[in-house]
């Protein structure tokens, strides 16, 4: 069988300058492909920000079209869910595509809505994505060996899976799991210090590393912007920070143009020289944050918050600023590059 070559050539990506890549990925057995794609941000980080829009996996363009309909330019970034809470797994549907996109020279960043490991398919929304863990199943979960730690196991060796099919067809994927994770909306949520969430995340990355080999991901810890509304709250990143040495890209989620200034300089000092990015938003942010927040290297709008959370003509104005990269800007610049 033929090896397919890609339209992307992020796997001829080199940094232009000694300074453009601080920091080589925390994966010391990175594929040439996420490699490559990570010093390409690197190299952009500060000067530019990437368009990006998250698509439905049941409706994998819908939204990318409408961004396409609304700015006369579709986003640089592609994403979608592995969430399964339906009778079907989309998983090989969202392989195919994201396959597909990267051939057509678009950056491909994968998440999950994992569904409780206490739990079988289909996982529902409240029941399970957004249910809860006692502390003695949140104990048992991180504890290798015990039957619920095989269960969440089994859970993430299916997305594996998927990823590893990517990465045999030399896609790099922004991969970003137990988003959100300093809010208390989901099962994985506000499990603060080294026996909360930091220890599961790096239990999927030495899982996902280490025993699938899987050297195509450039890892994303993507939080939530802080908020104190009761029972909705979201709290400092710190607390839910695995280390420099299991993220390649920190990120925070901002929705209702909560753009808060505080929160960005907190994140910008945890990152300690890493990238930052809008791993999902609603209202796109405007010149005048932008201006302010320079550094975020994308944005990431959900869904249909494209046209429901964005005044008239914000879309537009923001896919039109000069640093601002939309695909066809990427995709000329990575075909340009030796």
């Amino acid at each position: 069988m033929k090896k397919i070559v890609f339209l992307i050539p992020i796997l001829l990506l080199v940094a232009c300058s000694p300074m453009a890549q601080t920091f080589k990925p925390v994966n010391k057995n990175a594929s040439k492909e996420a490699t490559d794609l990570l010093a390409y941000l690197y190299e952009i980080n500060g000067k530019h920000i990437l368009s990006g829009q998250h698509n439905y996996n049941s409706d994998l363009n819908v939204f990318s079209d409408s961004a396409k309909a609304i700015t006369g330019k579709y986003p640089a970034l592609w994403g979608t869910d592995f969430i399964l809470w339906g009778d079907k797994d989309l998983g090989q549907n969202i392989v195919n595509e994201s396959i597909k996109k990267s051939r057509e020279g678009y950056l491909v960043t994968l998440m999950w809505h994992q569904g409780r490991p206490i739990d079988n398919p289909p996982y529902g929304w409240k029941e399970s994505v957004q249910g809860k863990l006692t502390p003695a199943q949140w104990t048992e979960l991180t504890t290798p060996g015990t039957a619920l730690n095989k269960k969440w196991m089994a859970q993430i060796d299916v997305i594996a899976g998927y990823l590893k099919q990517l990465q045999d067809a030399k896609v790099p994927v922004l991969w970003r799991p137990y988003h959100e994770m300093n809010g208390v909306w989901f099962w994985w949520g506000n499990k603060k210090g080294p026996d909360g969430i930091a220890k599961l995340y790096k239990m999927m990355y030495d899982r996902y590393t280490n025993y699938h080999h899987l050297n195509n991901l450039i890892w994303i810890w993507g939080a939530n912007s802080l908020r104190d509304i009761p029972e909705d709250e979201a709290y400092h990143y710190k607390d839910y920070y695995p280390g420099a040495n299991y993220v390649d890209i920190l990120g925070t989620d901002v929705y209702h143009f909560d753009y808060e200034q505080s929160d960005y300089n907190e994140l910008l000092a945890l990152a300690a020289g890493k990238p930052i990015a809008l791993t999902e938003n609603g209202e796109i942010p405007n010149p005048q944050v932008l201006k302010a927040q320079p550094k975020w290297l994308w944005f990431m709008t959900w869904t249909s918050w494209l046209w429901t959370d964005n005044p008239k003509g914000r879309a537009k104005e923001i896919y039109n600023l000069p640093q601002t990269l939309n695909h066809d800007d990427v995709k000329a610049k990575l075909a340009t590059r030796p």
